[in-house]
C-alpha cells in the first residue's frame, strides 16, 4: 500500500431525508448546529482527507452540507428508502465521481460525538497496518442472553460472574458503534462491502460508542456532549 500522503482519501458521509424515528434527524440542531455537521467538521479537522462528499436525496440536507465545504453526491429516491442499505449508496457514490479515491472514509451522520484526532489516528493504523478495512468498535462489559420462545440462555458464565476488573484484555467484548469505517476502494469493488479482507480497528470509549435513532438518544446525547 502506498505511503498515507501519496493516497487520495475522501470521506463520505451517507444522509438521507425522511427519517420517521427523529424528524429531519440529520440536520436537526444538536449542541448549538446541525446534526451531520459534526461529522463534517470532524472530517476536516483531518490532515489526510482530501475530499468530503455528502449523498442524500434532501435538498435542505445538501444545502447545509454544500455550505458547510462538502460535495453533494444526489442519490436517488430507490436508494433514498428506509430498506436501501449504506452500500448501496457507497456503490452510487463510486460510479458518480469522476476520479474514486484510493480510500474511502465512512462517517455515520448519527454519531456526533468522537474523540478529538482520532481520524488521523485511524488513518495512520489502517495505513501501517496495510489493511483493507478498518472500524471503530467499543469495548463493553454487559453480560448478553439469547432467547428461543419463552426460555432465555446465557452467553456467559453466570455461576462465575466475572467482574469488570477479571477480564482479560483478549476476552472483552466489543460492540460495532458504527462511527467510522474506512476502507480500500478496490476493496470494496471486489466485495460490495465496507468490510472484509484484512480487518483493523481503533477503540473508542464508551462515551462515544452510541449512535441517534431515537429522541431519547438525541437528549442523552447533548447531555454527554454538554459534559465535555
Amino acid at each position: 500500500m502506498k505511503n498515507i500522503n501519496q493516497n487520495s482519501i475522501a470521506a463520505f458521509i451517507p444522509a438521507r431525508g425522511g427519517s420517521k424515528g427523529v424528524p429531519e434527524k440529520n440536520i436537526r440542531a444538536f449542541s448549538g448546529k446541525p446534526l451531520i455537521v459534526h461529522s463534517i467538521e470532524y472530517a476536516k479537522s483531518c490532515e489526510y482527507i482530501n475530499e468530503i462528499f455528502v449523498s442524500t436525496n434532501d435538498k435542505a440536507i445538501a444545502k447545509i452540507s454544500e455550505s458547510s465545504g462538502t460535495k453533494i453526491i444526489h442519490r436517488p429516491a430507490e436508494l433514498a428508502t428506509d430498506t436501501a442499505t449504506t452500500e448501496s449508496a457507497i456503490q452510487h457514490f463510486l460510479e458518480t465521481v469522476e476520479d474514486k479515491p484510493d480510500i474511502i472514509v465512512l462517517l455515520q451522520a448519527t454519531s456526533p460525538l468522537r474523540p478529538k484526532n482520532s481520524l488521523n489516528e485511524a488513518l495512520d493504523i489502517f495505513i501501517n497496518g496495510k489493511f483493507d478495512s478498518l472500524l471503530s468498535l467499543t469495548p463493553t462489559h454487559q453480560f448478553f442472553w439469547k432467547t428461543n420462545g419463552e426460555t432465555a440462555k446465557a452467553e456467559y458464565d453466570f455461576v462465575n460472574r466475572p467482574r469488570r476488573q477479571d477480564f482479560a484484555p483478549n476476552e472483552i467484548p466489543y460492540d460495532e458503534n458504527g462511527s467510522l469505517y474506512i476502507f480500500t476502494q478496490k476493496h470494496f469493488e471486489k466485495t460490495g462491502n465496507r468490510l472484509g479482507g484484512k480487518i483493523g480497528y481503533i477503540t473508542f470509549s464508551e462515551r462515544y460508542g452510541h449512535q441517534i435513532d431515537t429522541l431519547d438518544d438525541f437528549t442523552f446525547l447533548e447531555s454527554l456532549a454538554h459534559k465535555n
